[in-house]
């Protein structure tokens, strides 16, 4: 079916193709080529719908009607119902606790280190 839609859809886009070419402007005629207008009408002279205007809305419709279904198709087999986040892996809660890292900070050369640090300042007496 999805292959049968492609093939009617290329056959009509170049059926609208060459129907919408072999048309003639509204002012192909001598005037229009002057800049006139075969008429005083707002928008030039319209006459009965030839042939042509006719095999181009059929064409222009089936167009459309071909670009619905085949992106309803193309919607279906993609399979819409899924997100990437769903096929992604699960993951465990809470990331896995570890000890602190001991940062080292560099002294100035000549310095001593201490040997302990208190975790809380002393007060200072005055």
């Amino acid at each position: 079916m999805y292959i049968l839609v492609w093939i009617v859809h290329i056959i009509v886009c170049l059926f609208l193709i060459i129907v919408v070419l072999l048309q003639s402007g509204k002012a192909a005629d001598l005037a229009g080529a002057f800049g006139g207008m075969g008429s005083q009408t707002a928008f030039g002279p319209r006459g009965s719908a030839t042939l042509l205007s006719k095999a181009t809305t059929i064409s222009a419709i089936l167009f459309m009607v071909t670009s619905l279904s085949l992106s309803i198709l193309a919607t279906r087999s993609a399979g819409l119902g899924t997100t990437v986040l769903e096929s992604a892996p699960a993951k465990s809660g809470a990331p896995p606790k570890t000890a602190p890292v001991p940062v080292q900070i560099p002294l100035p050369t000549g310095s001593q280190v201490p040997q302990s640090i208190p975790a809380q300042p002393t007060p200072v007496k005055k």
